[in-house]
């Protein structure tokens, strides 16, 4: 059945991407996906609404109650209690189903299609939603000359865009939609990040954490908890870490729901709409839009339980040229502040600082962080000396999008049981996966298996004392402390000197045999 599914899947996927390729035309693929992915994610709420109101009546006793063939005056006596309940509304001549029917006919389509992306964010003014659903539509641009030169051939496109998202198979024919489709759509989306990631190059890596990688991430934070109170991530990007917390605990395991903040405006709506295509509900996720070092948004919802991130590597930041950072108590205890031209450790002092007491914070990192000097030495000098850093796990290379480099994940805790520094050298803990290599399930049982074992293992895994650290000038790279296993053949050197003793006897009798060959030739010419 697995495997059947598994066969269905990768048919959807492959659809999927043929779709948004067809579709983009001469438009830049890494441009059109807010088109391809907020025209899937107006699906989906259209669906979702409608397939909750219907169970709703139906419950009640209207058997063959339809949401979408309501008359909007009809329909409209519902919204308050509709908004109350699903933090948004859509009117039934609204909805993507019924847009999509006339939309071959409407010269207008353009017009229409922003008029029902207006009033789905209007519908959530003065709602506990309001935050989450503000300017989720913005990027999506049917006016935009991306689309087309005329309003005659952004409508064109524009239609071309609904009926192929609207023709993916992501419903279910049973109409239980609470059955699979929220995963399929989820998936779907997923999915489609997961491509506009790798073809993107650099800018890719900003928004999209390979999904192992976001798993092993999040089973880091939460090993022997079968649930925890919220998690957190400063760099959320599409959202795809916070959301892997779902897929290794179980949906609504995340008990007060997922928090971050994301700097990019297009990738924060992307997270806000990937949060509701997995279910999470509005009153479920709090995701904000700035720059985390600077205008932190959650100072009254920390600390967290579990904190996962992939930032940004090595991006500039203000550093000491404000100098209301040094003060601030993110950063004070370390007494100096991560470089200007590397924020770095004031994304892993950020966390540090919001992680809670009984909590775990895993981060990747670039490389350098392990082992430059200067300031970034001082700051690994206050995390060891104060027994923070939990391990140091070494990753392959090439894992991630828009860049090739190894990095490490850095695994902090507040309360740790001894006073080391767990040392995992996972690099060489990959398969190649088309242009990337990709960790397996059991890359990811080897690096937990070690991480909750704690133990010594021959060119994997090194508890290491804090002290020792300290003589070593706090460099924490993993090369300083696993020895790599010797791969050269080892040599028998006796066996080996016998092999030469016999070749060389072999040369000395073939000599002469050569000499005697040679004497015979020159006595049979005299």
């Amino acid at each position: 059945m697995s495997n059947t599914r598994d066969l269905e899947r990768a048919e959807l996927h492959k659809t999927i991407w043929r779709i948004a390729n067809d579709l983009r035309g001469s438009v830049d693929g890494w441009d059109f996906k807010t088109y391809v992915l907020g025209m899937l994610f107006y699906r989906f709420i259209s669906e979702n609404l409608t397939n909750y109101l219907n169970e709703q009546e139906r419950r009640a006793g209207s058997a063959d109650f339809d949401y979408s063939d309501l008359a909007d005056a009809h329909a409209i006596v519902g919204r308050y209690e509709t908004v109350q309940e699903k933090g948004f509304y859509i009117l039934p001549s609204h909805l993507f189903a019924n847009v999509r029917k006339r939309a071959r006919h409407d010269p207008n389509l353009n017009e229409t299609l922003s008029q029902v992306f207006k009033d789905i964010e209007a519908s959530a003014l003065g709602a506990g939603s309001e935050d989450d659903f503000k300017g989720l539509f913005d990027d999506l641009d049917v006016n935009s000359s991306k689309l087309g030169p005329t309003v005659a051939k952004r409508n064109e496109k524009l239609v071309k865009l609904l009926d192929a998202i609207g023709d993916l198979p992501l419903g279910n024919s049973s109409g239980n939609f609470a059955d699979n489709s929220i995963d399929l759509f989820g998936d779907a989306y997923e999915y489609l990040m997961q491509m506009y990631a790798s073809t993107a190059g650099k800018s890719g890596g900003e928004f999209y954490t390979p999904q192992e990688v976001s798993e092993l991430l999040a089973r880091i934070t939460v090993v022997g908890k079968k649930e925890v109170n919220k998690v957190y991530d400063p760099a959320c990007g599409s959202g795809s870490l916070l959301l892997s917390f779902s897929k290794v605990l179980g949906h609504n395991k995340v008990r007060q729901g997922f928090y971050g903040q994301e700097i990019n405006l297009t990738t924060y709506n992307l997270c806000r709409i990937n949060m509701f295509l997995h279910n999470v509900n509005y009153e479920k996720f709090n995701i904000a839009h700035g720059d985390t070092l600077t205008d932190p948004a959650h100072w009254d919802d920390e600390p967290f339980e579990a904190i996962v991130s992939n930032p940004p590597y090595s991006i500039k930041w203000d550093g000491d040229a404000n100098p209301l950072l040094i003060n601030d108590p993110r950063f004070a205890p370390a007494g100096v502040l991560a470089p200007k031209s590397k924020a770095d450790l004031a994304f892993t002092l950020h966390i540090l600082s919001w992680l809670a007491v009984n909590g775990t914070a895993a981060i990747v990192e670039f490389p350098g962080v392990l082992y430059r000097g200067g300031a970034e030495a001082k700051i690994r000098k206050y995390l060891i000396d104060n027994n923070y850093v939990d391990a140091v796990i070494q990753l392959p290379p090439d894992l991630f999008f828009g860049t090739t480099i190894a990095t490490c994940i850095i695994v902090l805790k507040k309360s740790k049981r001894d006073n080391a520094t767990l040392f995992i050298d996972a690099s060489s803990l990959f398969v190649r996966s088309g242009n990337k290599n990709k960790m397996l399930l059991d890359h990811q049982r080897k690096i937990l298996d070690a991480f909750t074992g704690r133990q010594n293992i021959d060119h994997f895994a090194r508890m290491v004392e804090n002290g020792d650290i300290a003589a070593n000038g706090y460099n924490i790279a993993v090369s300083s402390y696993v020895e790599q296993a010797d791969t050269s053949e080892v040599v028998d050197i006796r066996e080996l000197n016998e092999k030469i003793s016999g070749i060389v006897a072999r040369q000395t009798e073939l000599r002469k045999q050569i000499d005697a060959i040679v004497a015979d030739l020159e006595g049979g010419q005299a």
